[in-house]
């Protein structure tokens, strides 16, 4: 070996070892000796590119090629800092000269696929990665970076395969772990996401991502509290960290802790003023502390920033109906529409189902299940496989008791639970052992004391894991556990994706489908889901008799009538009404109100207060269409008993459309007001149409909003007709059956036995009739 070899081999040895100094010395030296040394020429030129002299390092390396053109190493290094300096066609064109001078050189087609990644060309990047592994196998950069490309596509299944061959090939690699725990929870593995977390931070504790992304992982499971500490541990290394401050705050919310949820938000937002997501999570803590101007001013920031984000839109349309604001309602409701048409234009963050089920221009069925699917396909996702499953008890005719859980937040004092506190006392404890499982607040109320009282087994799984309330859930061996949440406000239908019953029904507190496998079958009735519509739900219908919504016979009715005047209601006047929630109340139903108020003369409309914008929004749009903004009358929030009573001073409850009253119409008519409806094509615009069917009022069901006009301005002028109607309706509520909650439980058990019996047979779900 000649002198000038030993030295270069020296020099590559220091520059192996990172001497970057020494190695440049010892190049230099053999440079003196034979300028036209291309190898030190080189590799000088790669010492520059990696002390950041790019610009000196292409010089360099560039005369070693013109001192030897075929050395595919010195193409491919010269890319390295072309790409540095972010001339990348010059890059890629090094590149490809490297594999045309040496087709089985692995690290160039690596190099070009990396490149192509970054230009967002996914499928050329996957080809060259796919290449690189072809001529070497062992590459373990590539199998990373391959399924990295593949997880950006969305081919979550090839992605995770890719990750755990690389980290075969390098089980060091704590990048490799937290990119392989970052498809695995995209792809609902929660559990082995986590553990991929957990190793990574095993082999590197100061490793910030990973211990935020645990923390997404551990909250996404409901460990909110060891959720919390991963985020706290990110910040605590990495004080400006954005990406983690709103992952707390999203933490402190469903935790409750709201006011340090806004105070973290908005110190992200110090930080990242661009950062939509925690626009959007800001102005949804925001409106639900009714701070709904603030809450606005979010949700259309997060859409400057980010057009695309199909939450923020669907949410700042939601708020806008709370508001009453309709300037620019028509035009963002069919951007909603069209996102969930398009996919939602495959953004992760897709359209509530809830949000667009109850959107003020109508939907169809199809629309609606479309919706809830992209919703389940990216936010839900919660964990595959079984989950934990009870043990199977043998068939109904082997069983003593079928076992029934309730799972909802909403066991306190909400609409909910004022329909179905009855139906849990009158179940048949003979066949039927009853469990209630809360994940809401204990407000300490009267109806809280009662349906604790009322479940045989009451459990409160508010601050446990989604994992823990599945297991009690699966450890009380329940059979059929019943949904009453959907998509409704603090759902947490992760539950239901562990599958700890055999058999999981959606009922009652959602008027859609879920879009899920996750849950077997829906409770419905025949008008409000005819059975036509199965293609349009992931459920399995069940129609049961009359309507499908169970009421509370002992809700109470304050014996005090308060006064028109203490109501602020004219003595003499038509009082036409509705206790709507503002956002169901639509620019189209709202100007056949105004139509009636013009043509009955001395008539008031009586609507339920809601939020302080309300009152100022609806008076301007009455001014708008001719009608005094005094003849609308606010209501305040009243307790239960008082509110019901109020409702004796009314003469004709209006129901909104496309969402109709449902808790609401359920007052109405138990109060003896009598109630008029439009109904639509889907579940959430014929829920009052059901009530009155079952009520034998069915001619106060309209099909269009000209019928609807026709109909109540006929109720307003003669006053023989309504009253026929209110008598009838005080006859047929004790007599129909609508208010004989232990009838509906004979019903609604029989729905269970069938859906068990179909079970234990080794059938699949399928529809049925409760006759």
């Amino acid at each position: 070996m000649s002198v000038n070899s030993e030295t270069f081999a020296q020099a590559m040895e220091h520059h192996q070892a990172g001497r970057l100094q020494a190695a440049e010395q010892i190049y230099r030296q053999i440079l003196a000796a034979e300028p036209h040394h291309a190898g030190a020429w080189h590799l000088l030129g790669l010492i520059a590119h990696q002390v950041g002299r790019h610009q000196l390092a292409i010089e360099y390396i560039e005369y070693a090629i013109r001192l030897s053109p075929g050395v595919a190493a010195f193409h491919s290094n010269l890319g390295l800092p072309y790409r540095a300096l972010g001339r990348l066609d010059e890059a890629a064109a090094c590149w490809r000269r490297a594999v045309e001078l040496q087709p089985d050189y692995a690290e160039a087609h690596g190099n070009l696929g990396n490149l192509l990644r970054e230009q967002c060309r996914p499928d050329e990047a996957i080809a060259c990665y796919r290449r690189a592994l072809e001529v070497q196998p062992d590459f373990a950069t590539a199998h990373k970076n391959l399924g990295d490309t593949l997880r950006q596509k969305g081919l979550l299944d090839e992605a995770v395969a890719c990750y755990r061959r690389a980290l075969q090939l390098r089980p060091d690699d704590a990048d490799g772990y937290n990119e392989c725990g970052t498809a695995l929870g995209e792809r609902g593995e929660l559990a082995d996401a986590a553990a991929c977390f957990r190793r990574a931070l095993s082999l590197k504790p100061d490793y910030t991502e990973a211990h935020n992304n645990l923390g997404i992982t551990l909250r996404r499971q409901g460990d909110l509290d060891e959720a919390v500490a991963c985020y706290r541990r990110a910040l605590e290394l990495k004080p400006d960290y954005a990406e983690a401050l709103n992952n707390l705050a999203v933490a402190w919310s469903y935790q409750g802790r709201r006011v340090e949820a806004v105070a973290c938000y908005r110190r992200a937002l110090e930080l990242k003023p661009d950062h939509a997501e925690a626009l959007n999570n800001l102005g949804n803590v925001l409106r639900d502390d009714e701070k709904l101007d603030e809450a606005l001013a979010c949700y259309r920031r997060a859409l400057q920033l980010k057009p695309d984000y199909a939450t923020a839109l669907g949410s700042l349309v939601h708020t806008l109906q709370h508001l009453c604001c309709w300037e620019e309602l028509d035009v963002l409701c069919q951007r909603v529409i069209e996102a969930v048409a398009g996919d939602a234009g495959g953004s992760a963050f897709p359209v509530s189902p809830f949000a667009f089920l109850t959107l003020a221009a109508a939907t169809t069925a199809e629309q609606q299940l479309r919706c809830a699917r992209q919703w389940v396909d990216r936010q839900l996702k919660a964990a595959r496989g079984p989950g934990p499953q009870p043990a199977r008890h043998g068939t109904p005719g082997l069983k003593s008791k079928t076992t029934i859980g309730y799972l909802s937040a909403d066991f306190h004092s909400h609409a909910t639970a004022w329909l179905i506190a009855e139906l849990i006392e009158k179940h048949d404890r003979d066949r039927f052992t009853v469990c209630g499982y809360s994940y809401g607040p204990d407000d300490g109320s009267p109806m809280r004391r009662r349906l604790v009282s009322a479940f045989d087994r009451f459990s409160d799984v508010k601050d446990v894991s989604t994992a823990e309330a599945a297991r009690r859930i699966s450890a009380d061996g329940v059979d059929i556990l019943v949904d009453l949440k959907g998509y409704t406000k603090d759902s947490r239908p992760q539950i239901l994706s562990l599958r700890p019953a055999p058999v999981q029904v959606n009922y009652l507190g959602y008027p859609g489908t879920m879009g899920a496998a996750l849950v077997d079958y829906i409770v419905v009735d025949d008008f409000v889901v005819p059975r036509q519509q199965q293609p349009f739900f992931a459920e399995k219908l069940v129609h049961v008799p009359g309507c499908y919504q169970v009421n509370d016979s002992h809700r109470e009715i304050s014996p005090h009538t308060p006064s028109r005047a203490e109501c602020g209601l004219p003595e003499e006047a038509f009082v036409f009404c509705c206790f709507n929630n503002s956002y169901k109340t639509t620019p189209e139903v709202f100007g056949v109100w105004m139509e009636l108020l013009n043509a009955v003369p001395r008539s008031v409309l009586w609507l339920f207060e809601g939020n302080r914008f309300v009152t100022a929004n609806l008076s301007r749009e009455a001014r708008s269409r001719g009608v005094a903004p005094e003849r609308l009358v606010f209501a305040p929030r009243k307790p239960l008993p008082e509110h019901l009573a109020r409702h004796r001073l009314a003469d004709l409850f209006l129901d909104t459309f496309p969402v109709n009253a449902h808790t609401t119409a359920s007052d109405a008519l138990w109060a003896g007001c009598p109630l008029l409806t439009m109904a639509g094509e889907t579940f959430v615009s014929r829920v009052a149409g059901s009530l009155l069917r079952t009520l034998g009022l069915s001619e106060l069901v309209t099909r269009s909003l000209d019928e609807y006009r026709a109909l109540a301005l006929r109720l307003a002028r003669d006053v023989d007709l309504l009253g026929q109607l209110r008598a009838r309706l005080e006859a047929n509520r004790r007599t129909s059956g609508l208010f004989d909650a232990g009838q509906f439980a004979r019903h609604l058990e029989k729905a269970y036995v069938t859906m068990w019996e179909i079970h234990a047979s080794g059938e699949k779900p399928r529809a049925f009739t409760v006759t």
